[in-house]
């Protein structure tokens, strides 16, 4: 297949693509199969780096978030040195550039952006990713998420999407995508054809997007169009099964026979190139994920994966092993020459479009652009505009010391109650509270048993306001994002709320009103920051107006939340 780098979205001139056909041709087998690995680096240990760039002859290296600049343009430098071909530099930049180094500017998750309720805070996102990648070297942005949050109860999506709307995840994706690439850094939608939809998590089990084919043209066909027409360089394939999309492009596929889309030549050959007309460069997940592990043996996947259409494959299982299961595909025909000619040929276009032939792995002094006061300032926009008032039926805010000095505090981490176990911003909340002249006292659980409980009206005489804080994020590999309460018998539940006035805030999951469905205030923030403290305590407090709209359901379509 003759790919058109002059096309949308390499958009390569005579000079760029005269050095992807050279490159290519003057290429050894093993390079174009390094070339088809994205590695993972955590520091900058230079026997590793030097390791994969002259050994393995890899195309791109993700970096998790390192501690400081100085490591990361140390890593990016060093493979810089020891790289024959330019690799593509990657990170997770979905929230801002702290998802490079800790010093990077952490604008707002997703969804805080979406609920600012402006696409252009999903374009300034993409310009502060764009200028601190670009300063520190890195050039391949895994995002923006373009999924969509059809489900509530999906554990890894939620707060990571732009929301439930496709229109708003459409739009704001596209605004992202043209943002990052005008700074010379790629963006990777992702995750191909759709998460949200199931309630199962990828990295755990292969998981699905079951709408009909009707059903996703209108709403993930609809996204992703608008991001192949916005220019996006890659897409990312998720360890997702879309049936209804396999069996209508390929009839005599039987359901055991339906693979996810890093496995699915159905998906990614015949929707995302076929269909939707999609010429960049596709990449897949993690390939150490169980949604890639569990369909086939991986000696059998691992080659097939680039069969299908995928073009990068990411990570390792293990190094020299996955390597000789690529290098064996080749060998049996698996995979032929010409789609390893196609593949390495659309990698080396995106390093071209990024301008990695000729320029160097850092555009400036990253000391003057990474976490920039302008940036922060941005940042500091979004979270006063994002938090969100969902419910507020007792017109109990604002609250202040003089008429509700005396709270109960109960805060709700990741392992269930504790005293700030996990929980970094829930003591940050009751410390900025406790400033602001509140008498704050924490929640401490007591063994009792039944008739043997402290009395109700202690509570009641005691306290003028209660205050829930819940700091439970989606993530990878957990199954659910469920309250567990306190022991003994729920110890920790909203049960005072028609004799103290009850603030639930969700700092991170939108969806709690399923566990406190009678609780008459709450308020979502979306995600956790210093800056969305800040934010919050001035709008509980009257300094501020809650701004934000929900890009979901905060209700459920339960009745009951309502109420």
């Amino acid at each position: 297949m003759k790919i058109d780098l002059a096309a949308k979205p390499f958009g390569l001139d005579a000079e760029g693509a005269k050095w992807v056909n050279d490159t290519l041709a003057g290429m050894t087998e093993d390079e174009k199969i390094g070339q088809l690995f994205c590695l993972v680096a955590y520091n900058d240990d230079e026997n590793v780096l030097r390791h994969f760039a002259e050994d393995l002859h890899a195309g791109g290296l993700m970096c998790r978030p390192m501690a400081d600049n100085e490591e990361l343009i140390s890593t990016v430098n060093l493979l810089r040195e020891y790289s024959k071909i330019p690799m593509l530099i990657a990170a997770n930049l979905e929230s801002g550039g702290d998802g490079m180094t800790v010093s990077g500017t952490k604008v707002g998750t997703q969804m805080q952006i979406a609920a600012t309720g402006d696409a252009g805070y999903a374009r300034a996102l993409g310009e502060v990713v764009g200028a601190e990648a670009s300063a520190l070297g890195v050039n391949w942005a895994f995002a923006p998420v373009i999924d969509i949050d059809c489900n509530f109860r999906n554990p890894i999506t939620a707060t990571r999407t732009y929301g439930s709307n496709f229109e708003t995840v459409r739009d704001f994706g596209a605004e992202y995508v043209k943002a990052v690439q005008s700074h010379g850094v790629a963006a990777s939608v992702k995750h191909f054809p759709g998460d949200g939809c199931d309630e199962r998590d990828q990295h755990l089990v292969t998981s699905i997007n079951s709408l009909s084919v009707e059903d996703w043209d209108k709403t993930y066909g609809e996204v992703y169009k608008a991001a192949i027409a916005a220019g996006a360089l890659t897409v990312m394939a998720g360890h997702i099964m879309q049936p209804a999309y396999s069996k209508a492009l390929n009839p005599a596929l039987k359901d055991g026979e339906i693979l996810p889309a890093t496995l699915s030549y159905e998906l990614i050959t015949g929707l995302l190139r076929g269909k939707l007309g999609f010429n960049g460069m596709v990449v897949t997940d993690a390939s150490s994920m169980n949604g890639f592990m569990i369909p086939l043996h991986r000696k059998k996947a691992v080659p097939l994966s680039i069969a299908a259409g995928c073009d990068m494959f990411l990570f390792a299982k293990n190094l020299e092993e996955d390597f000789e299961y690529m290098r064996e595909g080749i060998k049996d025909g698996v995979i032929t020459w010409e789609r390893l000619d196609e593949a390495v040929t659309r990698i080396l276009a995106v390093k071209a479009a990024a301008g990695l032939h000729r320029k160097p792995a850092a555009t400036g002094r990253a000391s003057d652009v990474v976490g920039s006061e302008e940036h922060k300032a941005i940042a500091r926009e979004v979270a006063d505009k994002c938090i969100t008032l969902e419910k507020n039926i007792q017109d109990l805010l604002p609250i202040s010391p003089e008429k509700h000095r005396r709270v109960l505090f109960y805060p709700i981490d990741p392992t269930g109650f504790s005293m700030f176990g996990n929980s970094r911003y829930n003591e940050l909340f009751v410390k900025k509270l406790r400033e602001c002249g509140f008498e704050v006292e924490v929640f401490e659980s007591k063994p009792a048993l039944e008739g043997m409980f402290a009395s109700y009206s202690e509570i009641v005489d005691k306290y003028d306001l209660l205050i829930y804080s819940a700091e439970l994020a989606t993530k990878s590999n957990q199954t659910s994002v469920r309250i567990e309460w306190a022991q003994p018998m729920g110890a920790n539940v909203p049960m005072y709320i028609n004799a103290v006035p009850t603030i639930f805030i969700s700092l991170e999951n939108p969806y709690h009103l399923l566990d406190v469905p009678r609780v008459k205030t709450y308020i979502n923030t979306f995600g956790a920051s210093d800056v969305v403290l800040d934010a919050l305590i001035g709008k509980l407090t009257g300094r501020s107006e809650f701004k934000g709209k929900s890009p979901v359901d905060a209700f459920l379509g339960q009745w009951d939340t309502r109420l």
